[in-house]
């Protein structure tokens, strides 16, 4: 059924019925589906290879640098999952890097609090942050970073500093250099205008 056999009229832009009532899209679609799996025409001439014209080598170019511009796969694949590689103990662990709580500078190295286990890496905190900030953990102290998605509690004291409680309980300080990133915690804030 089209749309002259239900009444409606329908008109082109330049005002002439359009070809049995129904809108151009509609033909152009129709066409469309004919044509599916039908071998697409050739533009090269007879005894012509593709990588002699110019207009190919034009569409090529362009082609060439969005492919150079794509990440290789294993990078987007080790996105979609989220999980991190951390070397502890002579091992290799991959882990979620959701389930991971908070990161916490000792010295030469980091404390990588993971569900109910730690681990000790020789990593610095600030290369932590660069590795994990994707993941959506926040800078909130010097030698500390948290993920945002397991902060349940932000407190805020009288000396200008918050405490931040995550998920499982343990507490953390935020200092007035990182206040500022307390915004990253949320998406949307109701009843306030910010941290002051």
């Amino acid at each position: 059924m089209n749309f002259a056999e239900t009444g409606a009229v329908t008109k082109t832009v330049e005002g002439s019925l359009t070809n049995g009532g129904n809108p151009p899209i509609y033909e152009a679609a129709k066409a469309a589906r004919m044509n599916w799996g039908k071998p697409m025409p050739s533009l090269l001439s007879a005894g012509e290879r593709p990588e002699d014209t110019t207009a190919n080598l034009a569409q090529a170019k362009p082609t060439a640098g969005l492919v150079e511009a794509l990440p290789p796969l294993p990078v987007l694949a080790g996105r979609a999952l989220g999980r991190i590689a951390i070397k502890a103990k002579g091992r290799i662990l991959l882990l979620d890097a959701a389930e991971v709580i908070a990161v916490e500078a000792k010295g030469n190295y980091v404390l990588l609090h993971h569900g109910s286990s730690s681990y000790m890496l020789r990593e610095s905190i600030a290369t932590m942050e660069e590795k994990l900030n994707p993941h959506g953990f926040v800078r909130i102290h010097r030698s500390a970073l948290v993920n945002a998605a397991l902060v349940e509690e932000i407190q805020p004291w009288s000396t200008g500093e918050y405490g931040i409680r995550v998920k499982g309980g343990r507490e953390y300080t935020v200092t007035r250099t990182y206040k500022k990133n307390l915004q990253l915690l949320a998406h949307s804030w109701i009843g306030m205008n910010g941290f002051d």
